[in-house]
Order: C-alpha cells, then structure tokens, then sequence
C-alpha cells in the first residue's frame, strides 16, 4: 500500500492543466512573442514612435535656422509644441491603454511592447524640451531688439506694476475662482489642456494646502501693456494672476508657484463606446467630446517652481509616475504668439515670411463658366501655390445651374467659414439633390464637424456620417448636369481636404476631370457608401479598404518583374507617413530585385534605408519648411508612366481601417505637371533631409559648385511666373483684338448715320404716297389698282421691305408707273444710302461676296444689358432661296422707336466694352448694309413687275 508520502509524490508528478498553470501561460506567452517576432525582419524597420519624435526635432530645426525670419522661428516652436501635445494625447494616450494588458501586443516594426516604447519616449523626452526651451529664449531675447517684449511676473516694476495690478482688479479678479486643496476639499479635475495656478500655502492652523486657480479660457491671453511708439510690451493672463497671487487666498500666504498643465489620453474609439439604436449620432459624438475631457492623465507640465512635497502631491493626484512630469522655463502654451503677431511693429516685414496669394491656375480663364473648361479637358490645382477660387466657383456656379441636378461630397475637416459649404446650402435651397457625407470623428475637428453637418441637414441636405469602424478619409466630389437625356458629371478628387484655410498652407494636389470612366467609377463610390459596401469593384479608382493597398502593391510587383527581367525598373512615392508592414516588406523585396525606390516622407519612416542587402536601393527624403508637404503621389515606371493620387498614406490606418481614394492622372499635361513637382523636390538641398540607416534625419550635401535649391520657393516663384505668362497671353490677345474693335466701332456710327437717313427719306416718302393714292382714288373710285401698283404699304415701309430684287439690274431698272413716277425724284435719297452704305463697307478688306440675303428683320426692341447684340435678318427673295442666310451680329434701331434713344445709348455703352462685332466672320456687315441699301431702293422705284404694270 503506497504511503501518503507517495500518494502525494504521485499527484505532483500528474501533468498540470495548462489553463491553470500560470508558468505554462507565461512561457506559452514567450513563446507566442517569439514566434510571432520571427515572422519579421526588423533589421531594415524602426520604430513608430521614435520616428515620430525625429521627425518633430526635424521642425523645432526650423526654429533653429537662421535664415528663416526671426518670427517664423518661433511659430516652428510653437508647432513642434502643437505636434508634441497631439502625440502625448494619441500615441501615447492609446499605448498606455494598451500598457494595462496582461497580455501586452508587440510592435512588428520594432518587436517593442506598449509599456516598453512609453519607457522610450519618455527617456527620449528631455533633450527635446531642453532644446525647445533654449530656442524659445533666444528668440524672445532677440526680439527684443526689434520693440517685442514678453514681460514676466517678477519683471514688473514701478508703473507696469500699477497697470497689472489694477487689470487684475477690474477684469481678473471677478472671473476666478482660487480653489483651496485641504481633507474637506480633495483633488479637483483638471481639464485637458487648460493652464492653472498652483502654489503652496502656507497657514498656522494647517499644513499641506495647495492652492489652485484656472486661467480662464474666457479671457485674451495677451495683455498689451503701455509701450513707446514702434515697440510692443505685453503679459501673459497667467503672469498676471502670479504677479498679484498673494492677495488671492486671503490669509493664507503662497509659497512656491507654478503654471500647470495637465495633458490626458484623447484616443478614445466613438464606435467602441456603443452607439444606442435610437440616439442620434452628433449627440453620440457630443458625449464623447465631453468623456475626452476627463480621461486618464499621461502627462503633467510644469513652468516655474513647487516645492517638492506639492508637486509629489498633484503627481499621485493625478495618477501620474515621476518620469511623467516634465519642466519647462517657457510658457507651456505657445499659441498665443499667433495673437502677438498682430501687434508686430512696422517693420514687421523683416520678421515674417514675404506674404504671398495663391496664384490663378493657368489652366483657367477665371471670365468662363468653370463648367464648360473641365469638361475641355482635365485640370489640376497644386495648393497652395495655385488658388481655390476655380473650385468655389464651380460649386457656387453649380448651385445655380438649371441642368445642374446633384451634388455629392465627401467632407472630413472644413473650415469654420466655408465658402464651400455656403454653395452646398445655396445648392440645396435651390432644388438640387445634394448628399454629404460628414466624418464626425476627424479627430479634434468634431465640433466644427457637428455644427456644419447641423446647418447642412436645416438647409435640405442629406447628411450622412461614415460606416462603422471605418472613418471616411476621401476627398471626392461629384457633381451631375442633365441636358436633354444626356447627363454629365464633373468629379473632383483631392490629396487634401475641401477646406479654404488649409488650402492656403499644405501642399495639395485637386484633380478636376469629367472623364466618363472616373465619373462612373465615383457615382458608384457614393451608392456603396450609402449602401454600407466598402468592397465595390472600380475600374479606374483604388479605394480602401479593400482596393487601395492591392493597387500598390500591383505596381510594385510590376517594377520587381522588370527588374528580375533585366529592364530599368523605378518608382516614386510621396506620403506623411509609412508605417504599413506589408508595403514595407514589399518595397524591401523591390530594392532587393534592383528597383530603384524613390520616396519623400515627411513624418513617419518605419522603413530604414540603405541597409545592406535589404533596402541599398531606397532612398527617403522628407522636406519641412514654410508650407506643409501634404500631397500623396504614387508613382512607377522609369518614365511615370503610371502615376496616382491619394488622400492615404502607407499606413495600416489608411489602407485597411478608413475609406479612402487613389486616383489615376490620365491626362497628359497634368501628369507632366506632377512630375515637374516631384522632380522639383528631389532636387532641393536646402530644406531636405535625408534620412540615414540609422534613422536620423541628415542635412543634403551640396557640391561647392551646387547652387542652394529651395522647392517651396522655387514653386512659389514657378506659380507666379505662370500667372503672369498666362495674364500677358491674355493682354496680347486684347490688345491684337483693339484695331478690329475701333474700326467695327466706326463701321457702326457710319451705319447708324445711313440708316438714320433713309428711315426720314422713307417717312416722307410714306406721305407724299398717300396723298398720291388719295387723288387716284378721286380720279377712279371703282378702280383699287392704283394703290395695289404702287406696291407701298405703310406698315412695311416703317419697318423694312419684304422683299429684295433678284438682281441689281432689275433693281436698275425706269420708273414707268406714273401712279409713282412724279415721286421718283425721291427714290435719290435711298439711292445716295446704298452708295453710302457700299462706300462704308469698302472700308472692310476682307470682305466676302455680297450676294448673301439677310432675313427679315424684327421689330426693333431695347437689348438686354450685357446680352450680345440681336441680330436683324433680312428675308431672302423667292428666286434666291438656294442663298445660304446669314445672320449680321449688329443692332438696329429703329428711330421712330418710342425706346430708341435708350437703346441706342444702352447700345454704345455696350460697344465700349464688348468685342462681339471685331469677331464677326468679314464681310457680312458690308453685305447686310448693300443689301438694306438696295431694298430701300426697290421700294421707291418698285419691281420690275410693277414697272410694267
């Protein structure tokens, strides 16, 4: 009988159950990441967020240089602060979320898990903010040479103390709230971002008070203090409330004082916080906006100095561990420089950028309907060197276009006043079937979003948001004209979002095409959007999640075969960011097959260049400077010959989790112009870096023959050049069009003069005809053929004759009837209008055969303003009917018209500034005056036939 010792040796040694093994779950663990690290290579990848801050110290570099004015340096500061809030409040706001996992992912670029890249960023973090600080000061110190003073709060004396003292009594001290921190009172929330006070207090009944004020957001931060002329002195709001803080806890006494800032998790996922069946999505989105403001802290900002026992205090408040609080010794916000610049001296210019307007497209004549001019040929806008205005003009010309039947769009950030969305409004209001599809959750853009979409839906337009999981990341636009049965669609397609302020500082590329195939390929884009369908089949559009990564990858598969088969092999791409593991591996395996991969990246590489036997053959460059590179090309072919653009980067984001749109540039001068940009910024050395297999961002070196080559600049002056060559075309055009236009001008006095005299010679001869066919009547009342034989009735003779002789000669011919012979003296005044219409029309030397037959003209009626001038036909006679008509491009007024001075004056004015008749076909105006001179002599002399009778 075994002993219980046995027994018990016996139920060791049974295998445990996995399930509930914790050492088999945590060497399962280790072997799980083991394999699954093994499935990459990361010895050509890095890591996301390392990449990312390398690529904000690439923009506090700008601050830095010196050959940028001293202004802009300190908005270069300004923004790398800005980048570097976003990336606490999502990347590292989402990994500390993930950092909570028992069972941590691993990064397939850097085999990194979430708790071990926030150790890498925040040990990354200090130099970066030292370098910040140093920079900030320096400008503010140089600035002072040139009248911009920032005033501290222990820098205040004599007068300038005064002035803050009494500001904060009259308009700081009703607004706040100090807040005193002891057991009955705990820890408040802090909002996400705002700036508070904080200070120790000091009191004889108790210890370990905080003190604590909000900075109102209310209030302008930048106080503007008594300065000399040409000079600007002002205070923060916060510097302020220091100055006067003693007198704001009553009797207790500050010790120690600082400026906080809290910075809390904002990536927040709306489609996982569940959606009720029957709540409206804003209201949804509007919960989330307000759940953001209270999520877990990630990191705590501190300016000034706290005793160490207060700022432990607020850190375990807030949860917070010690390497999540970092000092600065400059404002922790920068934004309010944007306010200070609009208070720079006179000679302001030598701070800032030259400013610069976005020139006119070359590709348009801005006089033109814009419709008319895409649906020529295709057109490309390159922001922000090139302007909006064709766009807006199309959207606002369509909005009032009768044949113009719908609109559709896609919008994900739009501009707080949005000429754009004021023309879908006006489009709506006007009748047309207008859809917009509003991304609420482009992130930190929401309320703008909300706000728009809530317009839109009042004014009649159908609003709907993105599919589930999916944000709607696409720039397309859609409009449809109905003429007849025929419909027509212009689409538009943009690297950059529909909205007018940023088009005035990213660099975008907005492809204006009615290409039938693009046109059919969007239609069905917005009927699968409706529809829910991300997977649509499109002939001519790569569109994500299903289609966009596919696309790409065919191309390089295409350049990898040519390499392989001996042929040059090249592409060129341009994006933000590149973080995609599978285009990754793929362009690796391209350089591996000796394709020669070019590629500007301005943000994010995870990709690392010359590695040996991996990526020698790619090349990655990135360029930073006065507008912000925001276009997406995709390139292949030794000579382009495919060339895409994106609203998506190469990220796994963009090609698999969003809706989003690559479009083809079919047409052969605006794929010239992209290539024209690309090969523009692979040539610059001045604002480029390269980056190093190391994955450091290194400075282009130049040849000492090399000439410094800037591409913003050089585009910028490329797009004005083009504006003026384009605006000098059209002066030319004018200016060979001014001769034609005097001596039409001219022709057209002399005709009025013409016409003038033989509607008075026609007057009096209407008289004296009647007088004669009342004395016929007396002579033979039984016989009416006097009256019929002299071929004059009085309402044709006040207008024009119905007829016209089928020859000269005939018309030539005596006068016999003598019913109207004792008048025929008469016939010379119409006579002397024919020789003096003829001896105008001489004047014309490219005149045509005068033997074409104008129509009957219509009764003489008052133009339109600004309508083209009427044209007065002639009938042609019965024998001449095979006589092509042709109708004469000139007004004639009647002078027995009640209206005919005011036609005639609204005629002149018209002439002035129009140049309809200097383009009539020549000879027609000669023709059309002969032949009205010869009619007017028919009807005094009479046909043939009634010469005879």
């Amino acid at each position: 009988m075994a002993s219980s010792k046995d027994a018990k040796a016996t139920k060791d040694a049974k295998p445990k159950d996995p399930k509930r093994d914790k050492g088999a779950r945590k060497r399962r663990k280790s072997a799980e990441v083991i394999d699954k690290s093994s499935r990459y290579d990361f010895s050509y990848t890095q890591n996301r967020e390392i990449s990312w801050l390398r690529f904000d110290d690439r923009v506090l570099e700008e601050a830095y240089d010196e050959t940028v004015p001293l202004f802009e340096r300190l908005n270069f500061a300004a923004i790398f602060q800005s980048n570097l809030d976003e990336f606490f409040m999502i990347r590292v706001g989402g990994l500390s979320d993930l950092a909570t996992l028992k069972r941590q992912p691993v990064d397939n670029k850097s085999n990194l898990t979430p708790s071990e890249q926030i150790e890498l960023i925040f040990s990354s973090l200090p130099p970066l903010i030292k370098r910040q600080n140093d920079i900030v000061e320096k400008i503010e110190s140089e600035l002072q040479n040139h009248g911009v003073y920032r005033i501290g709060a222990d820098e205040l004396t004599g007068d300038e103390r005064t002035f803050v003292e009494g500001y904060f009594q009259s308009y700081v001290s009703p607004v706040i709230s100090p807040f005193v921190i002891d057991p009955r009172h705990p820890f408040p929330n802090l909002r996400n971002g705002a700036l508070y006070i904080v200070c120790a207090l000091e009191s004889e009944e108790e210890e370990n008070l905080i003190g604590l004020i909000e900075v109102p957001a209310s209030m302008n931060r930048v106080v503007a203090m008594p300065s000399e002329t040409g000079t600007f002195r002002f205070i923060l709001l916060e510097d302020v409330i220091l100055a006067c803080l003693p007198s704001c806890f009553g009797a207790y006494a500050p010790a120690g004082r600082a400026v906080v800032r809290v910075t809390r998790n904002a990536d927040i996922d709306p489609d996982g916080e569940g959606v009720e069946e029957d709540e409206d999505y804003r209201q949804h989105m509007k919960k989330i906006l307000k759940k953001r403001l209270r999520l877990q802290p990630v990191a705590l900002q501190v300016q000034g100095s706290l005793e160490a026992a207060t700022l432990k205090s607020i850190r375990k408040s807030l949860g917070l561990p010690a390497r999540s609080v970092l000092s600065y010794a400059t404002p922790l916000d920068l934004d309010y420089i944007y306010s200070v610049e609009n208070h720079l001296p006179n000679h302001r210019a030598d701070l800032l950028f030259p400013p610069f307007k976005p020139q006119t497209s070359s590709m348009f004549d801005m006089s033109r309907p814009m419709r008319e001019q895409v649906i020529e040929g295709d057109k490309l806008l390159f922001y922000p060197y090139e302007s909006m205005s064709p766009l807006l003009d199309l959207m606002h010309q369509a909005a009032f276009d009768d044949s113009c039947i719908s609109i559709k769009i896609t919008l994900y950030r739009v501009a707080k006043q949005s000429r754009l969305c004021e023309s879908l409004i006006d489009a709506a209001e006007n009748g047309k079937e207008v859809t917009v599809l509003m991304e609420l959750r482009a992130r930190f853009d929401e309320q703008n979003n909300i706000e728009w979409a809530e317009r839109l839906e009042e004014a009649g337009c159908t609003v709907i948001y993105g599919s589930e999981g999916f944000k709607c990341h696409s720039k397309i636009c859609q409009i449809t004209y109905r003429e007849g049965m025929a419909l027509t669609r212009i689409t538009l397609l943009g690297t950059g979002n529909f909205n007018e302020k940023t088009a005035r500082l990213y660099s975008d590329f907005m492809l204006m095409t009615a290409h039938p195939g693009i046109g059919e390929d969007a239609n069905a884009f917005f009927r699968n959007l409706a529809l829910g369908n991300l997977s649509g089949d499109y002939r001519y559009l790569g569109v994500a999640p299903a289609g966009l990564k596919p696309l790409i990858m065919n191309g390089l598969n295409r350049e990898i075969d040519r390499a392989r088969a001996g042929e040059p092999a090249r592409v060129f791409f341009k994006m933000n960011s590149l973080t995609d593991r599978e285009v990754i591996d793929k362009i690796a395996e391209a350089s591996q097959a000796g394709v020669e991969v070019e590629m500007i990246i301005r943000g994010i590489s995870c990709l690392l260049p010359g590695i040996a036997g991996k990526t020698e053959n790619v090349h990655i460059r990135s360029i930073v400077g006065r507008f912000l590179e925001h276009a997406r090309v995709y390139s292949f072919g030794i000579d382009n010959d495919i060339v895409y653009l994106s609203s998506a980067d190469m990220m796994t984001r963009n090609t698999e989790h969003r809706v989003e749109i690559a479009y083809p540039v079919l047409d052969a001068t605006c794929r010239e112009m992209v290539q024209s940009y690309m090969h523009a910024q692979l040539e610059d050395n001045v604002k480029a870096r390269e980056l190093s297999n190391t994955g450091t961002w290194e400075k282009i070196e130049r040849s000492d023959d090399a000439m410094p080559f800037n591409s913003q600049e050089y585009l910028l002056k490329h797009a004005y050049a083009r504006a003026a060559a384009a605006a000098e075309r059209k002066h030319k055009e004018e200016k060979q069009a001014e001769p034609q236009v005097a001596e039409s001008q001219e022709d057209y006095e002399a005709a009025k003069a013409v016409l003038a005299a033989a509607a008075r010679a026609v007057a009096q001869q209407k008289r004296e005809a009647a007088a004669v066919a009342a004395a016929d009547a007396r002579v033979a009342p039984s016989d009416g053929a006097g009256a019929e034989a002299a071929g004059i009735d009085g309402t044709q003779a006040a207008t024009a004759p119905a007829t016209a002789p089928a020859s000269t000669a005939e018309a030539d011919g005596a006068c016999i009837d003598p019913a109207i012979g004792h008048v025929a003296e008469r016939s010379s005044a119409a006579e002397q209008a024919a020789q003096d219409a003829e001896a105008v029309s001489d004047r014309d030397t490219t005149s045509q055969s005068a033997d074409v037959a104008p129509e009957p003209p219509a009764a003489a009626t008052e133009p339109s303003s600004g309508a083209e001038p009427k044209a007065t036909p002639v009938a042609p006679p019965a024998t001449t009917q095979e006589a092509q008509a042709t109708s004469v491009k000139a007004t004639v007024i009647d002078p027995e018209d009640e209206h005919g001075e005011q036609a005639k004056a609204s005629s002149s004015a018209r002439f002035a500034a129009t140049t309809t008749l200097a383009k009539r076909k020549p000879g027609r105006f000669r023709a059309g005056l002969a032949l009205i001179g010869i009619g007017l002599k028919t009807l005094f002399v009479g046909t043939p036939e009634e010469r005879g009778k």
